[in-house]
């Protein structure tokens, strides 16, 4: 019968390398703690002997995990139905890997997203789109876990990244009112119940305060029923202007609060035979990749999203490591993109209010 080898030890490598059980975990955790050369010389005795730290033993040694939880209160499968998510992902692994951390995903678990977090092994939190009113909230403060807040309602405990929703909505709004729009639908991101109010400080607040001030400027009030709300996905973008135009909206243009959503709805214009920009402009909110390669290609506001992801996983590691942080609510700044998917409004339509 043939024997499995026996896996090399931390005492193996403390006699081969004469020195002490506590040098060479000196050596994988803690080198400066070593003199000049000796943990570059005890990592290669380890190597030859083919030694690798246990992790679970080097955690419980740490107290870390060397795992950063992306938490998100939705389930992943419609988070990762919004392309914006992938783009924010990409940002946030590229940063942890730079900083030798695994990434972990937390959703709600079985409908619970306190579940999830009980069993997270995780050293901190990149949160996005947490609501401060959250139940979870709570339950991450009792954990004692550091935790960065993206596009989230502004928690004054937390730090926060987030980018300037309200001025790059009204940029996008003054865009469309400059062609001489009138009739604007507004297709946000949020579904809340009939009796529900947004927070004030949530995403799709800000980016309706710069919508409202742009039209504003032009002397243009946007009503209550001109506002149709879903979740960020191309699917939910297309259905939401299907149900503006059951309803009798007649828009000569759409302010979309996600890139994905402005897709979905260009979608549902061209099986309505609606052209874009000839009978409806859009305008995005994103600038992800996919928006310059649309038919035709999307105006946009572009926000930094990879940036935002790395830049919230930087801010994480400094709370981790005991750093005071130089900013505990960064703003990033938008753009608009102008591409084709605006034009001035049909001439017969440009005097009209809005109502359709």
């Amino acid at each position: 019968m043939v024997q499995s080898r026996r896996r090399p030890t931390i005492a193996d490598v403390a006699e081969r390398a004469g020195v002490s059980k506590t040098s060479v975990s000196f050596a994988f955790n803690k080198p400066h703690r070593l003199g000049p050369g000796t943990a570059e010389r005890i990592r290669g005795v380890a190597a030859s002997i083919g030694y690798r730290p246990h992790p679970v033993a080097r955690m419980l040694s740490e107290r870390r995990t060397g795992t950063i939880g992306v938490l998100t209160p939705q389930a992943l499968a419609i988070m990762f139905e919004n392309p914006f998510f992938g783009a924010f992902s990409a940002g946030v692994s590229a940063a942890a890997e730079e900083s030798g951390y695994a990434l972990q995903l937390v959703s709600p678990l079985r409908g619970s997203l306190a579940r999830a977090i009980g069993r997270a092994t995780v050293d901190g939190f990149v949160a996005i789109g947490l609501s401060s009113d959250h139940p979870e909230v709570e339950e991450i403060r009792r954990a004692g876990l550091p935790m960065v807040v993206v596009d989230s309602t502004w928690l004054p405990d937390r730090p926060a990244i987030d980018v300037d929703d309200e001025k790059g909505s009204r940029e996008a709004a003054e865009h469309l009112t400059a062609l001489g729009h009138r009739r604007v639908l507004v297709l946000g991101i949020e579904a809340p119940p009939p009796d529900h109010v947004p927070h004030p400080d949530s995403v799709m607040s800000r980016r309706l305060r710069g919508y409202r001030a742009g039209l504003a400027a032009a002397g243009i009030e946007l009503a209550d029923d001109q506002i149709v709300s879903g979740s960020a996905t191309i699917e939910s973008g297309r259905a939401c202007f299907v149900r503006a135009w059951k309803a009798g909206l007649r828009p000569t243009a759409v302010l979309a609060m996600s890139d994905a959503i402005a897709i979905g709805a260009m979608r549902a214009m061209r099986d309505l035979g609606l052209e874009v920009p000839t009978d409806v402009s859009v305008v995005g909110f994103d600038d992800i990749e996919i928006a310059q390669y649309v038919d035709p290609p999307l105006t946009t506001v572009h926000q930094p999203v990879r940036l935002k992801g790395e830049e919230a996983v930087r801010l994480l590691l400094a709370v981790i490591d005991g750093q005071e942080p130089t900013e505990t609510h960064a703003t990033l700044a938008t753009k608009l993109v102008v591409r084709e998917s605006t034009a001035p409004p049909p001439r017969s339509a440009a005097a009209h209010d809005g109502r359709g």
